[in-house]
C-alpha cells in the first residue's frame, strides 16, 4: 500500500509540475532541459561557435536546449547550428536535429575513436553530464556510484577538454559530495555549486560546475 501511495503522490507532483507543462508546451523530451537553462543563463556556459559533448544524453533534453541554443546564434538562413554537439549514452536515443549521437560505453576504445572521429582535432569547451546511477537505497552504495560517474566525467573532460574549458556535472548532497568537490577543486581552477529552480526541492540532486583546467591534458 505505501509503495502504491507513493506512486499516486510522485504521478500527482508530475503531471501537476509547471515544468513538466513547459517541456510539454516546448518540445522538450524531459524536464531537465530547464535545469541547464538556468545553469547556462547564470554561468553563459553555451555560446555559438563551441564543441559540446554530452555525456548520458537520453532521452536528449540537455542536447535538445544545446542544440537550441546554437541554432538561435546561426546567423543563416539555411537552419544548422554554430557549432558542434555530440551526443554519447549507453541507451538508445532518438534522433536531435544537427546532434550526433553516439551509442555506447564512453570509456570503450571504440566509442572513444568513433567520438575522435567527430571531433578531428578539435578540443572540447563543454562537457555536459546528467548522469545518474541507478540507486539502490543503500547510502554507502550509492555514494560510491555517484562518486564513479563524477569520475568518469572528470577523466573525460582531463583529456578532451580545452584549457578554457568547462565541465557541468549532476551530483547528489550526502555521502561523498564533499569528496567529489575536492576532486574538481584539484583539476579546475573555479568550481561552484548549482542547484536550478528546476531541481525538485524534495530531491538532494544537485549540480556541480569546473571552469578552467588546472593541469590541461
Amino acid at each position: 500500500m505505501a509503495k502504491n501511495r507513493f506512486n499516486q503522490s510522485w504521478l500527482h507532483d508530475h503531471i501537476n509540475d509547471p515544468y513538466v507543462k513547459m517541456a510539454q508546451r516546448d518540445g522538450y523530451r524531459a524536464r531537465a532541459a530547464y535545469k541547464l537553462k538556468e545553469i547556462d543563463e547564470q554561468d553563459k556556459l553555451i555560446r555559438p561557435g563551441q564543441v559540446i559533448v554530452d555525456l548520458g544524453a537520453a532521452p536528449g533534453s540537455w542536447s535538445q536546449y544545446a542544440r537550441n541554443k546554437l541554432a538561435a546564434s546561426k546567423n543563416r538562413v539555411d537552419g544548422g547550428i554554430d557549432g558542434t554537439i555530440i551526443a554519447l549514452d549507453l541507451l538508445p536515443m532518438d534522433p536531435v536535429a544537427d546532434v550526433h549521437f553516439i551509442q555506447g560505453d564512453f570509456r570503450d576504445d571504440e566509442v572513444l575513436g568513433r567520438l575522435e572521429e567527430v571531433l578531428g582535432e578539435r578540443q572540447v569547451d563543454l562537457v555536459l553530464s546528467d548522469m545518474a546511477p541507478n540507486l539502490s537505497g543503500v547510502a554507502v552504495a550509492d555514494a560510491a556510484r555517484v562518486e564513479h560517474i563524477c569520475d568518469l566525467a572528470l577523466e573525460f573532460s582531463q583529456r578532451h577538454l580545452k584549457p578554457e574549458g568547462a565541465l557541468l556535472v549532476k551530483c547528489f548532497h550526502g555521502s561523498g559530495y564533499s569528496q567529489i568537490v575536492e576532486k574538481f577543486k584539484h583539476q579546475f581552477k573555479i568550481v561552484a555549486p548549482r542547484k536550478p529552480k528546476a531541481s525538485r526541492d524534495k530531491s538532494s540532486e544537485t549540480f556541480i560546475l569546473g571552469k578552467n583546467l588546472k593541469n590541461p591534458g
